[in-house]
């Protein structure tokens, strides 16, 4: 494979240069993209020599090495090596070799050979964003600038051992209500489908005045029964358009807009940015990263492109003189009244670090509240709910039998 040289500018403005191996000049400018840096010249400087089929196993070890699982424990078994005093390169030759699947090992020990290479850590694990995404790879980098790689690690396995929970607990509670509400379509489809149309040729045979809503469900009957091909093809072609357009940034913002501002689901989305957003801030002023960079670098821990945007005015705010409160005010979304209050008295006493840590703790144990009355509410909802339409089903169509004497006669 190709070996390019380059030089791009950081998030701070400064000029770095390194090389990176890439299939073509536009993998190469994707990849230096993902680790935050913007391009200024490019020059294929050789040719990786490697054993046929390389290339194909590093594309597939890409998709399927480094599970949330591997890379969580690679990450913890890092950190707690470095925080020893074991060099970084030693510390990866001994994950390595405790690393019980092959193809994770390979994963390791190419990303080992990288930085024997000279290549800086941040960039080996940039190669791989399937198991290392970027906010990974920017809270890695800032690690390394500052000096404090072993807690960066740290935060990161936290990070993602928290995530990972959370949205465990959520999927575990979710279980019944989804089962639920799937087992009610099907019984409404059979309802709709077959059991109905047989009542409704019985009823027609009596003649009469059918109740307003046994006439309701009937018509919506025939009318499923007749259209229902069209349905299933409108219903499979919204999902693909649907999927297509999420899989673009514009569609991803819409959907991150309308998840805001739904009750409940949207204090919890921005509550849990605020928490990853203050912890990853707070965390790299106390290791001694200029406020700037760790701003980027927390943003990109939020997540959230629409909240992500707030950080962004914050960053320029501050870039211009500004205080940090003052930056973080102008998105009363993501950061409430009481925290900017909050972080503008921590500014003044020179302890914001501190202080965002204890928020980040304080709206995680809020947030883990929130969470369990949320998802303590939705059961019963969609419990209530199904049965509602299903009993309304039921009624509508037994509604007749007690005035069957009435339409016989």
């Amino acid at each position: 494979m190709p070996v390019f040289s380059y030089q791009a500018l950081n998030v701070s403005g400064e000029k770095v240069s390194g090389t990176l191996t890439a299939g073509s000049r536009s993998e190469l400018l994707e990849a230096i993209g993902r680790q935050g840096l913007r391009p200024v010249s490019v020059k294929e400087i050789g040719a990786e020599e490697a054993p046929a089929g390389v290339g194909i196993r590093r594309r597939l070890f890409s998709r399927t090495a480094g599970s949330q699982t591997g890379v969580e424990a690679f990450t913890r078994q890092l950190a707690n090596l470095l925080a020893a005093g074991v060099p970084l390169s030693r510390s990866l030759d001994i994950v390595t070799r405790e690393t019980s699947a092959a193809d994770v090992r390979q994963q390791w020990n190419t990303i080992r050979n990288d930085i024997k290479g000279g290549l800086s850590f941040a960039t080996a694990l940039s190669k791989w964003p399937r198991s290392f995404p970027p906010v990974y790879v920017a809270i890695v980098r800032a690690g390394e600038t500052g000096g404090f790689l072993n807690l960066a690690l740290e935060q990161i396995a936290d990070f993602r051992a928290r995530e990972h929970d959370l949205k465990g607990r959520v999927k575990a509670a979710l279980v019944y209500p989804v089962l639920l509400a799937g087992l009610a379509g099907v019984v409404l489809i059979f309802l709709m489908t077959y059991f109905i149309p047989r009542f409704s040729a019985i009823f027609s045979e009596f003649g009469g005045s059918l109740p307003w809503l046994t006439r309701l469900i009937m018509n919506l009957s025939r009318w499923l029964v007749g259209h229902g091909l069209i349905l299933a093809a409108a219903a499979v072609a919204g999902i693909i358009s649907l999927r297509r357009a999420l899989a673009t940034e514009t569609g991803q913002r819409v959907l991150e807009r309308t998840v805001l501002k739904l009750p409940g689901i949207g204090t919890v989305v921005a509550r849990f940015a605020l928490v990853r957003f203050s912890r990853m801030l707070g965390t790299l002023l106390g290791a001694g990263v200029p406020l700037v960079l760790a701003l980027n670098v927390a943003r990109e821990a939020i997540g959230n492109r629409t909240l992500s945007d707030a950080v962004t005015r914050a960053v320029e705010n501050v870039k211009s003189g500004s205080s940090l409160a003052m930056g973080l005010a102008s998105s009363e979304r993501l950061f409430p009244p009481s925290v900017v209050e909050m972080v503008a008295v921590a500014e003044e006493s020179g302890n914001l670090n501190k202080e965002l840590i204890r928020l980040a703790t304080s709206y995680e144990n809020d947030l883990d509240r929130q969470l369990r009355m949320l998802v303590s509410v939705i059961e019963p909802v969609l419990l209530f709910l199904t049965a509602g339409i299903v009993g309304t089903v039921v009624i509508g169509m037994l509604l007749p039998v007690f005035t069957l004497q009435d339409l016989i006669r």
